[in-house]
């Protein structure tokens, strides 16, 4: 396959020109070859990695999280390094769900609070049925 410029990877791989140079000069991707005119030539493994960046990162994973990932699977990291990164982010992700299960208990209770700062004391509705036309 025939070697990509920095534009064709960045499309290639959903992100910006920008983000390509960014990665690169973070170390998660490895410099690329230059042509003698001093563009950049990208092997079509820079498109997969940076996709695999993309994803990560949507996910929640740290930049540091994804080169310590990246790292592991370059030097055929072991697995068990793999796993306790990956449960660590669940636990992390857990966390976060009960803390926002709490707040929204919270703003469901403020929601229903009469003008008067009077309590309901009719269970909480679902949010359909209690959103309020003026």
């Amino acid at each position: 396959m025939d070697p990509l410029t920095i534009g064709r990877l960045a499309a290639a791989a959903g992100v910006r020109i920008d983000t390509v140079r960014f990665y690169e000069r973070a170390g998660l991707l490895k410099k690329p070859q230059r042509t003698a005119a001093g563009y950049r030539l990208y092997a079509e493994a820079d498109a997969g990695r940076l996709r695999f960046i993309r994803r990560a990162k949507a996910l929640g994973f740290s930049l540091h999280e994804i080169t310590e990932l990246l790292r592991l699977n370059d030097g055929g990291g072991r697995r068990g390094a793999v796993r306790a990164l990956a449960e660590r982010r669940l636990a992390e992700i857990e966390q976060k769900l009960v803390e926002l299960s709490r707040m929204r208990q919270t703003l469901r209770h403020l929601w229903f609070i009469d003008a008067t700062g009077t309590e309901r004391s009719a269970a909480v509705p679902s949010s359909r049925r209690c959103y309020r036309r003026s």
